[in-house]
């Protein structure tokens, strides 16, 4: 028998009931909405618009949807001081730093605070970091990142290549081979592919597996998967146009060959999702962390 989802009343009742209780909220959620609404206006444009951020196209709504389906946790209580607090250092952050997106979420887990309580925020891990992990990260975090990938990118899918006993001469992000060039850019560079992946990671925990150590487990194998995905890319990269056609290092085949990847990278970590499910079969259910 599936069990029937209903929406949770009470907050509205009790504000029919007590209309002066909804004041505080009322104010709370008012300067929320003036205070943040350019910044979740440019987030969407991000969404919209970033190739770095389109996967918050579909973390935000379906971290809304998991919220809506987990409910309201029946030991809630509103803590306006926490809750306050939260804000506050949401704004302070967003004024004094000159952030904006980033501190978007700060905000949001502070108006949950503010209106149920801490305990409902536990009850909302999930959908709130998949909403964390749908806002774009700053250009200081993908800066820094970026280049060391291109560099571990070039460095494995030069040593593949070379195992294929192709002539290869590398030189930071760039592979010389006979007559061509390839240049592993910032978007060759497995940045987006290992911000999906650790979502899917994520999400796969949360939903299918139950003890903390095994989401972790998932979540960590992400990123390897993603760097060896990405390497075995360039290598597929530099081998077809050594082999085959300089024109398929480019273009509509280049994109799709990197899709091709990305879902053998999701089968690789539903496979260790997978075996970490029956790993945790094995546990005593009254150990399992609901």
């Amino acid at each position: 028998m599936t069990a029937t989802l209903k929406p949770d009343l009470s907050l509205a009742a009790g504000i029919v009931r007590r209309p002066e209780a909804a004041l505080p909220a009322a104010a709370a959620l008012i300067a929320f909405v003036v205070l943040f609404i350019q910044p979740a206006r440019s987030l969407a444009l991000d969404w919209w618009n970033n190739p770095d951020a389109g996967h918050g196209l579909l973390l935000a709504p379906l971290a809304l949807w998991l919220a809506w389906r987990r409910g309201l946790a029946p030991d809630r209580k509103g803590q306006m001081v926490l809750g306050s607090v939260v804000l506050l250092g949401a704004v302070v952050l967003r004024y004094l730093s000159g952030l904006a997106a980033e501190i978007f979420t700060m905000a949001v887990c502070g108006l949950v605070i503010f209106a149920w309580g801490w305990r409902q925020l536990l009850r909302w891990w999930l959908p709130t970091t998949l909403l964390f992990l749908s806002i774009p990260w700053p250009a200081l975090i993908t800066n820094a990142l970026a280049l060391p990938l291109q560099f571990q990118a070039s460095q494995m899918g030069a040593a593949l290549l070379e195992s294929r006993h192709i002539p290869v001469q590398l030189a930071g992000n760039v592979i010389r081979l006979p007559g061509h060039q390839l240049f592993v850019t910032e978007a060759c560079s497995g940045l987006r592919s290992l911000t999906a992946l650790l979502s899917l990671g994520v999400l796969v925990g949360g939903l299918w597996l139950r003890f903390p150590v095994t989401r972790l487990l998932v979540l960590l194998i992400t990123i390897p998967v993603a760097i060896v995905i990405n390497a075995i890319r360039v290598f597929l990269t530099g081998f077809l146009v050594f082999f085959v056609d300089p024109k398929l290092g480019e273009g509509f085949m280049h994109v799709t060959e990197g899709w091709l990847l990305f879902i053998v990278a999701f089968g690789i970590l539903a496979l260790v999702a997978w075996g970490a499910s029956r790993l945790e079969s094995l546990i005593k259910p009254e150990r399992a962390d609901a």
